[in-house]
């Protein structure tokens, strides 16, 4: 006699899911297809305006941007070395691909992640509300939210960004949220009874004050949309882990590692100059 969960108590919400995705694709198909069309734009735009510069103006200009935010030589040559290291493998246009790739998702999780964070350290109930989404965001497994990521805008760059999004939100939310939340009540009410408006305090005070922990959140979703590249590459997105995936598809060993060293570098050079500029802040 089998001792499973009984079948009487239960429940499937499978199909109501399918149904909700359905009727997004039916009545909203079109927006979402405009949507799509002018985030490929842009990032399509974006690799191209990488591929126009130069390769040692590139690493002259990663140097330089080392150097403001560390002020150290040494640092600033690593970096390049890096750089330099991932275009001597050969994969300087895959490289480009996923710096593209990264630096919109990137960009949109700062167009999303601080007014949320900002939301949700004015607002408690937003908090309670959302607390809970952002823990399914970064519990929920990746391929779970890719299957209706798919279905609405089909293969390619624009799920990839979609999915990276999802994945490397939350950090950026919560460390916005704790940023704001640490700030001492005493100095937002000072510039109040000086005659600051709301946005005049949340300007000149909460976020500047906020903002080395805004910084922390940044670093932690680019490192996460990093770790998506692979992910991104199952699903159409070119870049480094194109290379990852077709050395694990080939059994390819040299492959695999020459890529996932590529991303390592590009990795070391982001955290490394966004921590930077994080310290600066502070």
């Amino acid at each position: 006699m089998s001792a499973g969960f009984p079948e009487a108590l239960q429940v499937s919400f499978a199909d109501a899911i399918n149904r909700l995705v359905d009727w997004l694709v039916v009545h909203y198909g079109d927006q979402l297809r405009s949507i799509s069309d002018q985030l490929l734009q842009l990032l399509v735009g974006l690799e191209n305006l990488l591929r126009l510069i130069p390769w040692w103006l590139l690493l002259v200009l990663v140097g330089l941007m080392a150097w403001h935010a560390s002020r150290s030589l040494l640092r600033s040559v690593v970096m390049v070395g890096l750089l330099a290291f991932i275009g001597m493998l050969g994969l300087w246009d895959k490289l480009l691909q996923t710096l593209a790739l990264v630096l919109v998702s990137t960009g949109l999780c700062v167009l999303v992640g601080v007014p949320l964070g900002i939301l949700l350290a004015t607002r408690p109930l937003a908090r309670r509300l959302l607390m809970p989404v952002l823990d399914v965001m970064q519990t929920l497994p990746t391929f779970v939210y890719l299957i209706p990521v798919l279905m609405l805008f089909g293969l390619g760059k624009v799920p990839a960004i979609f999915a990276t999004l999802v994945y490397a939100l939350p950090p950026l939310v919560r460390l916005t949220q704790l940023g704001l939340s640490q700030i001492d009540p005493s100095l937002l009410q000072a510039a109040h009874g000086l005659g600051a408006s709301r946005w005049q305090r949340l300007r000149r005070i909460a976020l500047p004050l906020a903002l080395p922990s805004i910084m922390a959140g940044l670093n932690q979703s680019v490192m996460m949309a990093l770790s998506m590249v692979v992910v991104a590459s199952m699903i159409g997105a070119r870049g480094l882990g194109e290379d990852v995936l077709a050395g694990i598809q080939t059994l390819n060993v040299g492959q695999g590692v020459e890529a996932g060293l590529a991303i390592v570098a590009l990795a070391m050079v982001i955290d490394r100059i966004s921590q930077a500029y994080g310290r600066k802040a502070r």
